[in-house]
């Protein structure tokens, strides 16, 4: 995997995660970027809002899609902080998100280079420009951390 330097939406996604860690959720943050603007940024919330839905990257797209007045994001970029899970991918492909930017691999519930591999699927409706590997290092270390201290 390639290396990538950070970025500043990256840093802006790693911002967030390190607000879900404070709220005792974990770190995982995400911001969507059209045309160079941050328009949504989110981290994961689905303890406090009681809602198993409330992924970072889930909360980011739905704000963008009311940022813009729309529910098809081709023009934006999608920054988080750990490869997104089936659901968000899911809803990353209906969205159609034109670029995903992830840090950390998640080999446990990660469906993009793991598990359900969403985007690799045949009858895949939409499949972005994928970017791994930028802020990984600072992405697994809030998430070593986070767990080391519930252990």
């Amino acid at each position: 995997m390639t290396r990538w330097p950070l970025s500043p939406p990256m840093q802006a996604a790693l911002d967030q995660a390190r607000l879900a860690a404070a709220a005792g959720e974990v770190p995982v943050g995400a911001v969507v970027v059209h045309r160079g603007t941050v328009i949504a940024a989110a981290h994961n919330a689905p303890r406090r809002l009681h809602d198993p839905t409330a992924h970072a990257e889930i909360v980011a797209i739905r704000a963008a899609a009311a940022a813009l007045g729309r529910e098809r994001l081709n023009a934006c970029e999608l920054w988080v902080t750990l490869e997104p899970c089936a659901m968000c991918a899911g809803a990353i492909l209906h969205a159609r998100i034109g670029k995903l930017y992830y840090a950390a691999g998640d080999p446990k519930g990660g469906a993009i280079e793991h598990g359900a591999r969403v985007f690799a699927q045949p009858g895949c409706l939409h499949v972005p420009e994928i970017y791994a590997g930028i802020g990984e290092d600072e992405a697994a270390a809030l998430l070593r951390a986070f767990f080391a201290a519930r252990r």
